[in-house]
C-alpha cells in the first residue's frame, strides 16, 4: 500500500474462526448442528489427512473448524469460548430439549451464564449481557 500508513487503530480485526479438537470429526459434526443448533457450512475431505468442517452458530460472524487435521491440540483442549446470547434462559431450554447436559443459569453483576460442554470435552459459555443502564 504505497502512500498510504495503516495502525492498528485504523483497521478492524475481527475473529472469525476457533478451532476446536475432537476425537471423532463426524460424532462432533452431529452434536454442534443436530443438539446445539449451529450451521454445517462446509465438510471436505481434502487429502486423506485433512477434513475441513466449519459450523457456525445462529447469528454469528464467527465459526468453528473441526476435523482431522484441522488443529494440533489434543481433543478437549479448547476450554471457555463464549458465545452472546438474547435469552440464556431460552437457549438453555433449547439445548436441554436436545439432550446437552448444560448448567443452571449462573447470575453475575456482568451476565448470566450456562455452561456445557461437548463429548471431548471442550468447554462452552453462553452469557446474556445484563441491560445497560
Amino acid at each position: 500500500m504505497s502512500g498510504s500508513t495503516y495502525t492498528v487503530a485504523d483497521m478492524d480485526w475481527k475473529i472469525e474462526l476457533v478451532a476446536i479438537p475432537v476425537t471423532d470429526v463426524d460424532r462432533a459434526k452431529a452434536f454442534y448442528v443436530d443438539q446445539v443448533g449451529f450451521h454445517a457450512d462446509h465438510d471436505h475431505q481434502v487429502t486423506e489427512a485433512l477434513r475441513f468442517v466449519q459450523l457456525t452458530p445462529p447469528g454469528s460472524a464467527c465459526s468453528i473448524v473441526l476435523g482431522t487435521g484441522a488443529t494440533r491440540w489434543p481433543p478437549g483442549w479448547q476450554k471457555g469460548v463464549q458465545v452472546v446470547v438474547a435469552d440464556v434462559e431460552a437457549a438453555r431450554q433449547q439445548l436441554t430439549a436436545n439432550s446437552v447436559n448444560a448448567s443452571d443459569v449462573d447470575v453475575q453483576p456482568w451476565g448470566s451464564f450456562v455452561y456445557f460442554s461437548d463429548p471431548d470435552g471442550n468447554t462452552w459459555a453462553l452469557q446474556q449481557v445484563p441491560p445497560r443502564p
